[in-house]
């Protein structure tokens, strides 16, 4: 209950920033690539037929909703291990979404996402809009499809959001980890970083590690995010970062909420 009141009163107060988020971001400068899926059965999401049933369900067109997480969902996260033993995020804090995506062919997919309750809004418009304009998204089921393993998703091109984690040797939740950061299409958008050691060694990273061709952004590909396309500028519209934009590294397919916003929910579920 602590924490439910708790994300109440953060939401109220944060109301205002992520609208001044969203303005500056308006004024920044605004940003599409293809192999067969290694879990074919994953192309389609197939939501559980009970998930509407004890849930609460906001319908703004048909294919298109968002509702609190079901029994049922609940259940699916746990066993597809984004949801953890160690979550800190309340369940109640969470929404599922259903969305309608299209593919580069055209081809209309039912998709899923599990998000945190302040974006769930503001991500519904922003996938009716690219549905509408037929940006090409291939795949969108949850992680928990691929057990919550990242590569393995990344790699079958899969766009999602919510799959909880700390970040790497700290009790800091990651920004997935609360469900405010969105990746789309996956392998044609990879993570670059070069780490450079204390000895002057470097270590190139890619994920996903099969991304590495597509790091040349110059290229014409499907399925590629580019500065200032309809993607980047409805996620930047609504607040977002996109880490395509980042000095120190890329992360080419990943949409954030400023850290300013994320820390004080970070800070306020590790207490």
């Amino acid at each position: 209950m602590r924490k439910t009141a708790l994300s109440v009163a953060l939401a109220c107060t944060l109301a205002a920033g992520l609208g001044a988020c969203a303005q500056q971001s308006q004024q920044q400068q605004p940003q599409q690539g293809e192999q067969q899926g290694q879990q074919q059965q994953s192309q389609q999401a197939q939501p559980a037929q009970g998930q509407a049933q004890d849930a609460q369900a906001a319908t703004s067109r048909e294919g298109f909703s968002v509702r609190e997480i079901s029994d049922d969902l609940f259940a699916r996260m746990r066993s597809g291990r984004t949801y953890k033993d160690d979550c800190v995020v309340p369940r109640e804090d969470l929404r599922y979404l259903t969305v309608l995506h299209k593919d580069k062919a055209g081809n209309t997919h039912q998709g899923e996402m599990v998000c945190h309750k302040l974006i769930a809004q503001d991500v519904l418009e922003i996938f009716e809009r690219l549905y509408d304009a037929g940006y090409p998204i291939e795949r969108m089921v949850l992680p928990d499809n691929y057990l919550a393993d990242d590569e393995t998703m990344m790699r079958d091109n899969n766009s999602s959001c919510f799959n909880f984690r700390f970040i790497s040797h700290t009790n800091k939740v990651s920004k997935h980890g609360l469900g405010m950061a969105v990746d789309i299409n996956t392998l044609y958008n990879p993570y670059h970083k070069v780490v450079t050691a204390e000895d002057g060694t470097t270590t190139e990273v890619i994920e996903p590690a099969t991304g590495a061709p597509y790091l040349d952004r110059n290229q014409a590909f499907d399925y590629k995010i580019e500065k200032g396309d309809l993607c980047y500028q409805l996620f930047l519209e609504k607040g977002f970062e996109w880490g395509g934009d980042w000095e120190d590294r890329k992360d080419y397919q990943h949409f954030e909420l400023p850290t300013s916003v994320t820390d004080t929910y970070a800070q306020a579920y590790a207490r």
